[in-house]
């Protein structure tokens, strides 16, 4: 008896250290169009306790990417936070087309709160932290944007807190109400963010430094998680034309803006109980440039043209009709109901759109539902980035170089096929700095911010850890 005696105390202490070594706090840092080469570039303009602090103590992934495309800031920052790509949280995008009523949507939009992040179809790890805890953590997000905001924290978390021009912090009624030390905080801040990208960058420090601060986050042996999301476009927004001497200045305030939240936390708790997660969204807005003028190969791809083209080819096969019924972006909506009235098998409609539409000027490649769905490997990225019920039927890859309009809704973009460099960091909590050049995808992130606080991962991810 007394050598069971012993071993079940040697089991007990060993479960209370790895209890114990669980960081307290969890600071998960995404950063709007943060690229590597950047980074890089502008590394004799830094402090030492910013960019340089985070690739001196980091363990760093060099070689981050997303498991889905396209990507943009709401797709991306769900994947962060659920560990799964849009085929399964279902934020396909910020915006996409309601089957409905064939009118875009805004992905946090919600007709009782206004906004929520009810459109999520999962859970995220700031939700399973709540169930793990019985709701005893403390989450909290802090963004310019309500889609960012929202999308981090998830379903269960205390607050999601995004900045309204000129106005201050808001938040939505979906979550609790706004905590009395906010409001307060709302009302001393004395000067309101302009909207620029470094003076919101600030404001979004502040109040997440208030928030450890008033909320008492990282006081306790149970692991809070705070969402912060960064900017790190130009500041009025506008598309990159001459990256060398216009992401100058956006490097080097964001630098500063690193090294004030680093600094600000560590004065609260010890970092060897903070973990810090930084990341980008990993996408880029470039100035579209007239190619002809350089006598590189390019065109305008008319999507909305296309699609009537499209309507005439099968209305002279199968009957007249309107099937297509919408377009959006580079997606194509077709009429199921007319395609059920004519007795004809959709699989044999987007048969015979994939082959109209493959033979025209500027168009690379065709999916359509039926291919994504079989899930072939050489198409898994796309595959990932759709969602059965809310994408398109038809979805055309425009050629690098070529751009896309719609006449009707004066959407348009040019593609480009290229890659954006973006790194996954993990800082504090005693780990050892490294770099580490194998190719990882963001998905990844979720599984190990689980790990490291001994909960779940997220209900859809099936990415392992990261260590």
């Amino acid at each position: 008896m007394r050598y069971l005696a012993f071993i079940l105390a040697a089991i007990t202490s060993a479960e209370m250290q790895a209890f114990q070594l669980a960081p307290r706090l969890v600071v998960n840092i995404t950063i709007d169009q943060l690229r590597s080469d950047y980074i890089e570039a502008f590394t004799p303009l830094y402090t030492t306790g910013g960019f340089r602090r985070i690739l001196r103590e980091g363990l760093i992934y060099d070689g981050a990417a997303y498991p889905f495309s396209p990507v943009d800031r709401a797709s991306a920052t769900a994947t962060l936070t659920t560990g799964a790509a849009p085929y399964y949280h279902g934020i396909i995008a910020t915006r996409w087309l309601d089957r409905e009523t064939l009118q875009p949507v805004f992905c946090v939009d919600d007709v009782k709160h206004g906004s929520s992040p009810q459109r999520m179809k999962t859970s995220t790890v700031a939700d399973e932290l709540k169930i793990s805890t019985d709701g005893a953590a403390i989450v909290y997000s802090f963004s310019a944007n309500r889609e960012t905001a929202i999308l981090s924290a998830g379903h269960a978390a205390d607050g999601a807190f995004w900045i309204e021009k000129h106005e201050g912090w808001k938040g939505t009624s979906f979550y609790p109400n706004t905590p009395e030390w906010l409001k307060g905080y709302n009302k001393t801040v004395s000067k309101k963010p302009n909207g620029s990208s470094t003076n919101t960058n600030d404001a979004v420090v502040d109040a997440s430094l208030q928030a450890i601060t008033s909320a008492s986050m990282g006081k306790d042996d149970i692991s809070d998680i705070l969402y912060i999301s960064l900017s790190a476009a130009k500041a009025d927004g506008s598309p990159v034309t001459h990256w060398q001497t216009e992401m100058e200045s956006v490097y080097m305030q964001l630098d500063n803006t690193i090294e004030r939240l680093i600094n600000g936390i560590e004065k609260q708790i010890s970092l060897d109980q903070v973990l810090f997660v930084l990341t980008s969204t990993g996408y880029a807005e470039e100035s579209a440039t007239d190619l002809s003028k350089y006598r590189i190969p390019t065109g305008t791809f008319y999507i909305n043209r296309t699609a009537n083209l499209l309507n005439m080819y099968l209305g002279a096969i199968y009957g007249q009709g309107r099937y297509v019924e919408q377009t959006y972006g580079n997606q194509m909506y077709l009429n199921h109901k007319l395609i059920e009235q004519k007795r004809v098998g959709m699989s044999e409609i987007l048969s015979r759109s994939q082959e109209f539409l493959i033979q025209n000027a500027g168009v690379a490649d065709i999916y359509t539902s039926d291919r994504l769905l079989a899930g072939n490997f050489d198409i898994l990225k796309y595959r990932n980035g759709f969602h059965p019920t809310l994408s398109g039927d038809i979805t055309i890859e425009v050629t690098p170089g070529w751009k896309l309009l719609n006449e009707d809704t004066q959407q348009s973009y040019t593609s480009r096929a290229g890659f954006v460099p973006f790194p996954i960091v993990f800082m504090g909590a005693g780990i050892k700095a490294q770099h580490i050049s194998k190719p990882v995808t963001a998905d990844c992130i979720a599984p190990t911010v689980a790990k490291a606080i001994r909960i779940r991962a997220p209900n859809a991810c099936n990415a392992g850890p990261l260590f």
